[in-house]
């Protein structure tokens, strides 16, 4: 049964509210690690400028958000609906754990073993997203083409460092 009420500018505000606040609990590994670690590593000639990555992780958070509201809206009770919020949550603590890993621990090595599982949990998340809403999965496109190139820069770093 599809969620329709009142209740639906919540659960989206909840849903978008949810990897905005993951977002802002991998950036305490990641602020004090720019200016310092970060800055001193040699880095490949394709990395986007520093300022340009909290708009575009706020931007690729939102998005997630609206996707899991997409497919939360459509009734918890199915499977799909809820393997997709397990997939969901799953890459989300591994999207956090990357940041804590790379940033905070400092390890481009671990690093990388996270991201890759992240990707694999990204892509499982956008199956499995597509099986309740096509939009949903769509929306979570840039987010994995997004992970792909922090994935080219994880290699690069290690590789140069």
């Amino acid at each position: 049964m599809k969620v329709h009420s009142l209740r639906s500018p919540v659960l989206l505000i909840l849903c978008i509210a949810i990897p905005l606040l993951a977002g802002v609990v991998g950036s305490f590994s990641t602020i004090s690690s720019i200016p310092t670690w970060y800055a001193g590593l040699i880095k490949p000639v394709l990395t986007p400028p520093n300022w340009l990555f909290g708009p575009v992780w706020t931007t690729l958070y939102i998005l997630m958000g609206i996707a899991l509201y997409l497919v939360v809206r459509e009734g918890t009770a199915k499977k799909p609906v809820q393997l997709g919020i397990i997939v969901f949550a799953a890459q989300l603590i591994v999207n956090v754990l990357w940041s804590m890993v790379f940033f905070g621990l400092q390890s481009p090595l671990f690093g990388l073993i996270t991201i890759l599982v992240l990707i694999a949990l990204v892509l499982a998340t956008i199956y499995f997203f597509y099986q309740v809403s096509r939009t949903a999965a769509a929306l979570l496109v840039p987010y994995i083409a997004w992970v792909c190139i922090a994935t080219y820069l994880n290699v690069m770093i290690l590789i140069l460092n």
